[in-house]
């Protein structure tokens, strides 16, 4: 890490070692830029708040399985987040970016680019290329005029992330009890009653069997594509 300058953009970097390293290289060969920390996994950077404090912050993210943690992330933070990425369907980050991405950069474009990122995002501007943006209007439209057409997907569409992976871990074992589901959210049994309070007041319904209704008709049951 190079010694911040007052007018440098401060970055942190989320990626395994390797890719850590080189990333701060780059970043750091930048006189516009200056990593001001690094952790090595999408799961540890969630609330580090060194990683908060920077005015970019960089995460490697090549397993689609490491998106719907990205969702939650992002979900509660408001930092300005580029994704850089092998995954060849970038499609994956659309929903990420309506809930705050700020870009995605494939790691096949040159070193350039990235920096390049840094510093519009650093701006305000959003990374994105023209695909992206046209798929994610279309998808603003759709989800606009769905909730303006049925009153269920308008209260669906204010869950959060969490609060749907509780549904489905509710939904798809009906018979576990509290704290088997607490178990496999990795969260404590009162924090799962309050993810269900607000769970039923969103949704409008009153208990469990009422959300296994409700979810079922809706297709919460089943894992987001």
């Amino acid at each position: 890490m190079t010694q911040l300058t007052e007018t440098a953009i401060r970055v942190s970097i989320v990626a395994q070692q390797m890719m850590s390293w080189g990333l701060e290289q780059l970043v750091d060969s930048s006189p516009n830029c200056s990593v001001v920390a690094s952790v090595h996994g999408l799961r540890q950077g969630i609330g580090s708040s060194t990683v908060g404090a920077a005015d970019v912050v960089l995460v490697d993210v090549d397993d689609k399985d490491d998106v719907p943690l990205l969702l939650e992330w992002l979900e509660e933070s408001r930092c300005r987040v580029i994704v850089l990425t092998a995954l060849t369907d970038l499609g994956l980050f659309d929903q990420a970016v309506l809930m705050g991405l700020h870009g995605v950069v494939r790691k096949s474009d040159p070193p350039a680019t990235l920096l390049k990122a840094i510093e519009k995002v650093h701006l305000g501007e959003l990374w994105i290329d023209r695909s992206a943006t046209s798929r994610i209007f279309m998808e603003m439209a759709r989800q606009k005029a769905a909730r303006e057409d049925d009153p269920e997907l308008a209260r669906i569409a204010t869950l959060t992330a969490r609060e749907r992976q509780t549904i489905l871990a509710v939904v798809t074992d009906a018979a576990a009890p509290g704290k088997v589901i607490a178990r496999r959210l990795c969260i404590s049994e009162h924090t799962l009653r309050n993810h269900l309070s607000s769970i039923y007041s969103k949704l409008d319904v009153c208990n469990r069997l009422d959300l296994y209704a409700f979810a079922t008709r809706h297709r919460l049951d089943k894992p987001a594509a």
